[in-house]
């Protein structure tokens, strides 16, 4: 099954070095979910303020710079992973370096058919 893992923290909370450690241990874990056949993609995003928001109402787009919401912690990355259940999702959550400062939610991927498939 596949499993979205969305990556909230505080974007103040890191510091460079912080950030930088986070990132090289994250990329060491998609090495070892590549090697498990788990990985299917990950990236860190970039600063909330580079947020664009969109919303259509009555046929009408309204675009607004940043977030929809306002929030203590901000969407700074995901991973995309295929686990046998939400446990080993869970286990593989625990192990993204940013889990220590943030919060990491995990959310099954719903499957639609005539989606174009994975190359």
């Amino acid at each position: 099954m596949k499993y979205m893992l969305l990556i909230y923290s505080d974007e103040n909370a890191w510091t460079e070095s912080e950030q930088e450690v986070c990132y090289a241990e994250s990329v060491q874990l998609t090495q070892q979910l590549k090697a498990n056949g788990q990985y299917l993609g990950a990236s860190p995003l970039h600063p909330v303020s580079t947020a664009t928001s969109i919303r259509v109402r009555s046929g009408k787009q309204l675009v607004t710079d940043g977030p929809f919401a306002e929030t203590h912690e901000q969407l700074g990355g995901y991973f995309l992973i295929n686990a046998r259940d939400l446990n080993e999702a869970i286990n593989i959550a625990g192990r993204i370096p940013a889990a220590r400062k943030g919060t990491v939610e995990i959310r099954p991927i719903l499957e639609l058919s005539g989606l174009p498939s994975e190359q």
